[in-house]
């Protein structure tokens, strides 16, 4: 395990990133995670790099950069890094229209399939780039609650994300009320336990469906093919190029028929030509 930092106090600049150095940082970020920072992030990058010049100890935005470059991305540091560029706010059943979806059709839809012997009591959904685990015990507790003896299934949720700090948040499974503000609330009874103060944590039942692991999406994943890949709020960072990649990624872990939940805003559907579209955020593999 690498050992972190050492943090002396250090006082650090507070001007803004160069632009030369926005542009060395910005190809790094680049290449690593597929990311593109553009000059209007400039103030935003320099919030964020200060918060690890404070962290670290580093003296300035020069060191910090030449630090990254001499340390394997695998670094605890990189994962610290990442986390302050790419973390948005995620919340439990986020995007209402989606789990409306999730549980009065999709659900109902594979429960009648299985019945009338049309498919195996077998479900496995990917939670790309899942943050906290948010969607991924979203997708559990609908599953829990609304899928007729989901016990006899065998269901397995798989959520993976870039960073290394987030994965082990997932794992903890701890959501704050801002995080469980929108489940109803026969499902936070069914589902979750409330803990001290304002946290709430999924009993047994869900944190048996959901496994998590780091995972940076424009590498290939080594898993079966899914039935249903969420992928959303990740790929409005993405260039063209590397949402080509991704989406290539993703259609290699597809079943045929399998489906594809995007974010509205994403900016994917002239990449899913072979895909039919049902919703505007809903594609089917064909």
């Amino acid at each position: 395990m690498n050992q972190p930092l050492a943090a002396p106090a250090v006082k650090t600049s507070l001007q803004e990133v160069s632009d030369s150095l926005l542009s060395k940082y910005a190809a790094l970020i680049y290449e690593v995670t597929g990311i593109r920072i553009s000059p209007q992030k400039k103030a935003l990058l320099s919030n964020r790099l200060r918060r690890r010049l404070r962290a670290t100890g580093i003296a300035d935005f020069e060191a910090y950069y030449k630090h990254l470059k001499s340390i394997d991305v695998r670094h605890d540091e990189w994962d610290h890094f990442l986390q302050e560029i790419t973390t948005h706010e995620t919340y439990l059943f986020r995007d209402e229209s989606n789990w409306t979806w999730f549980q009065n059709e999709f659900l109902p839809g594979i429960a009648a399939e299985a019945e009338a012997g049309q498919r195996q009591r077998s479900l496995r959904i990917w939670s790309a780039a899942c943050s906290t685990g948010d969607e991924a015990y979203t997708a559990a507790s609908c599953i829990v609650a609304k899928l007729p003896g989901y016990q006899r299934w065998n269901v397995k949720i798989l959520g993976t994300d870039i960073g290394v700090g987030a994965v082990a948040h997932a794992k903890n499974a701890e959501f704050g009320a801002r995080a469980m503000r929108l489940t109803p609330a026969d499902i936070q009874q069914k589902c979750f336990e409330k803990k001290a103060g304002e946290l709430w944590k999924p009993k047994a039942p869900l944190t048996q469906l959901v496994e998590f692991q780091q995972h940076n999406l424009l590498a290939p994943l080594r898993h079966p093919p899914f039935d249903l890949v969420f992928l959303k709020n990740v790929l409005i960072y993405f260039d063209n190029d590397s949402k080509r990649v991704v989406i290539d990624n993703i259609r290699k872990m597809l079943r045929p028929g399998g489906l594809l939940v995007a974010g509205a805003a994403e900016g994917v559907a002239d990449l899913l030509k072979d895909f039919q579209r049902i919703q505007p955020w809903l594609f089917q593999m064909q």
